[in-house]
Order: C-alpha cells, then structure tokens, then sequence
C-alpha cells in the first residue's frame, strides 16, 4: 500500500488571497488531502501541489467574477473552483452543481464545515436544471470537458447577458478555435482569453470567457426555457 503524501504547508500567498478565511482555506486543503483522496475526488499523487495547482489557481478567478452576482459551479467534483472561489467572494452567491452523490457528499460536509452560508449544493447534471434552477449571472468550470461540450451545459444556465469563465491550460485558444460556430449557435456574443494570479500562481492561470447576448444557449434552450416557465405557472395555478 503506497504512504499517503503529505500535504506541504500553506505559501505565503495563502494568507493575503484569503485573508480572513485562510484558516478555513487550510482545513479544505486538508479535507481534500485526507477525505478527499480517500474517497477517489482527487489523485494521491495530487497532494504535495494542492495549494498552487488547486486552491490558489482556482482562488484567483475571483479577480475576472463581478461584484455581487450568483454563479453556477458545474460540474464542481471536489468543489474546485467553487469552494476556493467562496471562501475569497462572499460577497457572491454560488451554486455547486454536481451528479455523483459521493462527490456531492462531501461537498455538503464541507459547505457545512466551513459555515459557507452563500453556497448551495445542488446535485444533478446541467441539463437536467435547467428551467428548474434560477439563471445566473456567472458559470464557472475548471477541468469538466472540452469548451464546445461544456459550453452546451453551462451556457443555456445563464441569464441574459451573462458570462461563462472555465479555467484552462495550455489548450485554451486551440479549444476556443475550434468552438468558435458552436459558441455562435448557442448565442455567444464575445470570447477571450484572460490570464489571472498575478504575483500569486506560477504560470498564471488561464480563463477563457465566454459572454452571452439575450438568449444564452440560443433559439433551441429559449424554447426550452420558455416551455419551462409554463409549466411552472401553470402547476402553481394548480
């Protein structure tokens, strides 16, 4: 049986990304290196990077997400970027949308743990939600798929004029080439590249945003919406 790794302690820019919050910064690190790993959310071989690769990487999308807004974390796993994201931006509401119980589990665990009274659990897959949760103002997502395929879940849960942010790495403008007329279709308006964590990750971390004009996921996900929203007047008439 291989020996667990042992999770290093927390860098100095710890400290100054999440202030009042970093000792609770710290038990989700070691939730994730303890229940985490024994439970397969993450890889073993993960533990020793968890701060720069994980928290830190995820924590500074904060930088690209506005003032106030409510977020949808898709596919968050073991809570990444939404958890490191909540601890930065309470100022925020966040949604952690997940389909496997397990994962959602420990989301839960952590959520009630870290007293993250803005973030909500959801379990289920994007499009199954859709018309059942609110939209939001932002989606993140970090590691779920390629961005043509994400793109299909997150975007049509976006209000108007919201914004898709997915962290990526060196595939990013690739991804974004090649999902330029499947962004179209589903109603992108602007698309970029932003790179965040100045002075705090080593290489930056890369986001690429998608924003959305007044049908998020096009004319296919506004009927959908729009069918949605009859039945729900409809069963609350009854």
């Amino acid at each position: 049986m291989t020996e667990a790794a042992e999770l290093p302690p927390a860098p100095e820019q710890a400290r100054d990304v999440f202030g009042d919050r970093f000792a609770d910064a710290v038990r989700y690190a070691e939730l994730l290196a303890e229940a985490g790993v024994q439970r397969g959310l993450i890889g073993p071989r993960e533990v020793p990077r968890l701060w720069e690769r994980h928290l830190l990487n995820c924590a500074v999308l904060s930088e690209v997400v506005p003032d106030g807004v409510t977020v949808c974390d898709v596919g968050s796993g073991a809570g990444l970027p939404g958890i490191p994201l909540a601890l930065v931006r309470e100022d925020i509401k966040i949604t952690l949308l997940e389909p496997l119980l397990r994962r959602t589990n420990f989301l839960t665990e952590v959520v009630e743990l870290l007293g993250l009274d803005h973030v909500t659990v959801v379990r289920g897959r994007a499009e199954e939600v859709m018309g059942k949760l609110p939209p939001v103002h932002v989606v993140t997502a970090r590691a779920v798929a390629p961005l043509d395929r994400l793109a299909t879940w997150g975007i049509p849960l976006l209000r108007p004029y919201g914004e898709m942010l997915a962290l990526k790495g060196d595939t990013a403008e690739e991804e974004l080439k090649s999902a330029g007329t499947a962004l179209s279709k589903l109603g992108a308006v602007e698309t970029s590249i932003l790179h965040v964590g100045e002075g705090v990750v080593d290489p930056l971390s890369t986001v690429v945003r998608v924003e959305v004009g007044e049908s998020p996921g096009g004319v296919r996900f506004a009927a959908k919406r729009a069918k949605a929203a009859r039945t729900g007047r409809v069963r609350r008439r009854r």
